[in-house]
């Protein structure tokens, strides 16, 4: 499983495909302002990634890819969820 829910946040771990989309939406929903982890996270597919656009949760975490964090972190990152 790519996502999972704790007490303290929405964790993306491993590849998250297409088929996360709609399981994500339904913790952001749940969740409004809450916090997503990507510590874990592999590669991410665009709708999985648009929906963080949208919601604009907190992002925690690093995922060490340097192009993820190059141009897609920042883009998820804003002075609200820093």
């Amino acid at each position: 499983m790519t996502i999972r829910l704790d007490d303290r946040a929405i964790h993306l771990e491993g590849d998250c495909h297409v088929e996360d989309a709609e399981p994500l939406l339904d913790l952001l929903q749940d969740k409004p302002g809450g916090t997503v982890d990507i510590s874990a996270l592999g590669s991410i597919h665009t709708a999985v990634l648009q929906l963080l656009l949208v919601f604009r949760p907190r992002i925690v975490g690093s995922n060490g890819n340097g192009f993820f964090e190059s141009w897609i972190t920042p883009l998820l990152v804003t002075a609200d969820n820093e």
